[in-house]
Formats: structure tokens, sequence, C-alpha cells
């Protein structure tokens, strides 16, 4: 198995995680911009050279999508076209943000660190959950 690089995108800010080789451990990569993020994007794609991106999917408790999600998905139709040669996937993020805010509260992270710090423990779930569902 190749690696998985997964993506938490906000409207500040993005979180990475990326899969060891054998696709079973999630690790964060960090928190990029998302003014400016395609260039640590570019940079993880040249470094990992993951066989897939998975994008959190934001969607309604009750499984609707929404405004936020039709973003995301509009995005990934451009990603595509930039990115012929990689294969994008959504992964349904609902409440990865609540877990990961809780678990950094859990953790006595400072608040400060934990709004530089949430949107990498989001991506983190949000491909430890893919990785579990594709075993």
């Amino acid at each position: 198995m190749s690696r998985i690089l997964a993506l938490d995108i906000g409207s500040v800010r993005i979180g990475a995680a990326i899969s060891d080789p054998s696709g079973i451990i999630a690790q964060g990569l960090g928190v990029w911009d998302a003014e400016n993020w395609l260039k640590d994007f570019d940079s993880a794609l040249a470094k990992y050279d993951p066989a897939l991106i998975v994008v959190g999917l934001p969607v309604r408790t009750d499984g609707r999508k929404s405004e936020a999600s039709e973003r995301i998905l509009a995005l990934i139709d451009e990603l595509k076209i930039s990115y012929p040669e990689r294969k994008f996937v959504t992964w349904d993020e609902r409440l990865t943000t609540v877990i990961a805010q809780r678990t950094l509260l859990e953790a006595d992270v400072s608040r400060k660190k934990r709004k530089s710090h949430v949107d990498k423990i989001a991506a983190v779930l949000i491909l430890e959950s893919w990785l579990e569902s594709n075993r």
C-alpha cells in the first residue's frame, strides 16, 4: 500500500495528515494557511507521493450536504484538473473538529495552541477513520 494524504479544509486553515507506507498509522503533517496552501500541498505531494488524497467533506448531522460541502466538492473538481495524476476521494468529517477540540482540551493544551493544532488533529481523525474502514 502507498501513503494516503488527508485534508481537513477550512476557510482559514487546512489541516493535513499522512499515513505511513503500510497504511496503518496516521500522523499529522501540519496546519496550512488557506490563502496559500497549495505550496504546502505541492511539497507534501513531492515528499510523500501519496496514492490517494482523502478530503474531509462537511455534511450536516442528518447526512445532507451543506454550503460548505458544495464548496469543498467544487474545490476538489479544481484539484482534479490541476492534478490529473492524483486520485481524490471525500470522507465524512462530521464531528472531527469537535472531537479534536475535546482531545486537546483533555490534554490541557492552551487555547492558543489548540487553535493552531485542531485542524491537524481533525485531519488525523479523518485519515484514521478512512484507513479503518478500508482495512
